[in-house]
């Protein structure tokens, strides 16, 4: 049961009513997270223009998904790998890729560095070590994706604290943290 209140869209007033109007003309849904975000429409509105924006970066659809799974992972946020364990399925992630980004690699060497670099950022709270950033660039990637991998393990930190804060219920199918192999049945 959620701690924190969710918003019923179809009680969403002004700026909720048109911000849930957005999320449903993209998703088909207004996911519970959304609802709990919509506690504050400024905190909703905050989130839907930072995920926006990073979605039109030069990070692949792929590899955004696989950062959200190992985030998720590393957070233990059982709402988000649910979340994106579908995600990941519709974005072309095999079962195999999605436990390999749970597991913060992937077979392509440059998402391999990527997702590396993205668990030092999230397990060492930035303060990571010359050679995570040297492994990161000797991959292959630039200043530009650097920036965006810290900046979705942020988006991501931020949906995982906010769903443990408010134990958001599920409304999507039941992946849990530390569990690797039920994945494969919800892919």
């Amino acid at each position: 049961m959620n701690r924190l209140h969710q918003v019923d869209p179809a009680q969403a007033t002004g700026k909720t009513q048109e911000l849930f109007g957005a999320v449903e003309a993209r998703l088909g849904k207004v996911p519970n997270l959304m609802r709990v975000f919509a506690n504050s429409p400024a905190a909703l509105e905050a989130y839907m223009n930072f995920s926006s924006a990073l979605m039109r970066g030069s990070l692949p659809l792929k590899l955004r998904e696989s950062i959200a799974l190992a985030v998720g992972e590393i957070n233990g946020c059982g709402y988000c790998l649910s979340a994106h364990t579908l995600s990941a399925g519709k974005a072309g992630l095999s079962k195999e890729d999605v436990l390999a980004a749970r597991r913060s690699t992937s077979a392509d060497d440059k998402f391999d560095a990527a997702l590396k670099l993205a668990r030092a950022v999230a397990l060492q709270r930035g303060h990571i070590a010359d050679a995570d950033l040297q492994n990161a660039r000797s991959a292959g990637l630039n200043d530009a994706e650097i920036v965006e991998i810290i900046q979705h393990v942020a988006l991501n930190t931020l949906t995982n604290y906010t769903n443990e804060v408010a134990r958001t219920v599920l409304d999507f199918p039941e992946v849990k943290p530390g569990e690797l192999e039920p994945t494969l049945a919800t892919v």
